[in-house]
């Protein structure tokens, strides 16, 4: 990816305050997710990669923050979880900060 591309992303920490089910999907799961002065609705596809869905509340992950919000089975996303594996066939695992930073932290 050239670096232009990577700069127009804004890659932010956020903590995932609540896990919920997607009624109706076997692959999403709704992420309320707290960036320090706002709260965003983040779907992400994977529920079928994690058989506890309540342990990744309280964590902290990066998220990209200025994608435009897309309506996924019925719900609206305003957001998309980074992931580490995922495109090369491993279970995905959270893209997380080493230690704990302050939320709405930007990556760069």
């Amino acid at each position: 990816m050239p670096a232009d591309v990577l700069q127009q992303l804004d890659i932010r920490v956020g903590v995932i305050e609540a896990v919920a089910e997607v009624a109706g999907s076997d692959k999403l799961i709704e992420l309320r997710v707290g960036f320090g002065n706002h709260t965003r609705q983040i779907l992400v596809g994977m529920k079928r990669e994690r058989a506890n869905l309540r342990e990744l509340e309280g964590r902290q992950a990066l998220f990209v923050v200025n994608l435009s919000p897309r309506t996924m089975a019925g719900r609206m996303s305003e957001g998309m979880l980074l992931d580490i594996g995922y495109a090369d066939g491993l279970v995905p695992v959270l893209a997380v900060p080493e230690r704990p930073v302050p939320p709405g932290t930007r990556a760069g």
